[in-house]
């Protein structure tokens, strides 16, 4: 613990040495990749060697980096938030009897200069790895040109099942196909990795769907998978109880239905209570007067998918979730409609992070 410490200050001293340098709009781009770059950042590293910290330490390393994290990314957004265009031109003018030094005309309106941010999609998804990753997980990725093996046969989807219709999934040719979520690419995880698993899977998906205030053909998901030894339904109802209250707030309540779904045995649905309503309108339009509003689908890996990818069911155990993150960016931010994320509406989009 005491070395990750010192490398945890070595790198803060190294940011503030280098950010006294950074005197562009490049060399902050630089800065900011270099410590944190979603791969190869320096911050990023460290989450990663979380998962060789013992297990009594790792909520002490984790508030440790996730300070630096912060700091790194106040100190970016206050230096693009004070940032001002430098004028340049000779010789000097007059205008209406103000003359300046520099080409610079005093008496000209102001001109609003907007810095450019994270769509609000992306800095939703980063909250939730944030999240994550602080508990010790990985981000994996994938294609999301997928087969019909991967998508399907693989998580135990029947050939009969309605998912694999053309009505639902939006085939390319013969096998190949847009995937339709990204557990894909827990399967390939499962089948180059040996447990203990411990990642989360967001990306892009695809489905066959009519454009509405709540469906897109295209849309935004994470799924998360833990496969070891000893694993239970125990661990998953505490892994995603913390999840949701710290992407909610402490105070919200959580509750778990009993769900079918083919690659999980037993699954769930994950409800929140009505952040709008808290459960009290009967006319309330997001939870439809229930005061509960279903976030997410859950359950324990079934043991087929485990057999799929040559691990043993009866040495090993795990736990799986998906969560769309379009609409939960939604309930989150009281957003009516799915398709504002998509228009590129500046007046929409300049809401969300440094104006």
């Amino acid at each position: 613990m005491s070395s990750l410490r010192d490398r945890i200050e070595g790198l803060r001293k190294a940011f503030e040495e280098s950010a006294r340098k950074a005197g562009d709009a490049r060399a902050l781009e630089e800065l900011r990749n270099a410590f944190l770059g979603r791969k190869k950042g320096h911050v990023t590293l460290l989450f990663e060697d979380l998962k060789s910290v013992p297990a009594g330490e790792k909520r002490e390393a984790g508030q440790l980096i996730n300070e630096l994290k912060d700091f790194v990314q106040e100190w970016l957004r206050q230096k693009a938030a004070s940032g001002v265009a430098s004028v340049s031109g000779g010789g000097s003018i007059t205008t209406h009897g103000y003359k300046t030094e520099g080409g610079t005309d005093l008496t000209l309106p102001g001109r609003k200069r907007y810095v450019g941010t994270p769509h609000p999609l992306t800095l939703f998804e980063q909250e939730i790895e944030r999240v994550f990753l602080g508990m010790g997980f990985t981000i994996e990725e994938g294609p999301e040109i997928e087969t019909d093996y991967y998508n399907f046969e693989a998580l135990n989807f029947p050939p009969y099942h309605p998912a694999r219709d053309k009505w639902d999934t939006l085939f390319i040719k013969g096998d190949l196909l847009l995937r339709t979520h990204t557990s894909p690419v827990q399967v390939r995880v499962m089948e180059r990795s040996k447990p203990p698993i411990r990642i989360i899977c967001p990306g892009r998906v695809f489905r066959h769907e009519t454009p509405d205030p709540t469906h897109l053909p295209m849309f935004m998901q994470v799924e998360g998978l833990v496969v070891d030894e000893g694993v239970t339904f125990a661990h998953l109802k505490g892994t995603l109880e913390y999840f949701l209250r710290a992407l909610f707030g402490e105070k919200v309540k959580v509750r778990f239905r009993p769900s079918f779904f083919p690659f999980t045995e037993p699954s769930a649905e994950v409800d929140i209570e009505c952040i709008v309503c808290g459960g009290r309108d009967a006319a309330c339009r997001v939870c439809g007067g229930t005061g509960w509003k279903e976030i997410l689908g859950s359950g324990m890996v079934h043991p087929q998918v485990l057999k799929n990818v040559n691990i043993d069911p009866e040495k090993y155990s795990g736990w799986a979730f998906g969560l769309g993150i379009d609409r939960t960016a939604m309930l989150a931010l009281g957003i009516p409609e799915m398709r504002y994320f998509y228009e590129n509406d500046l007046r929409f989009l300049r809401q969300f992070g440094t104006k």
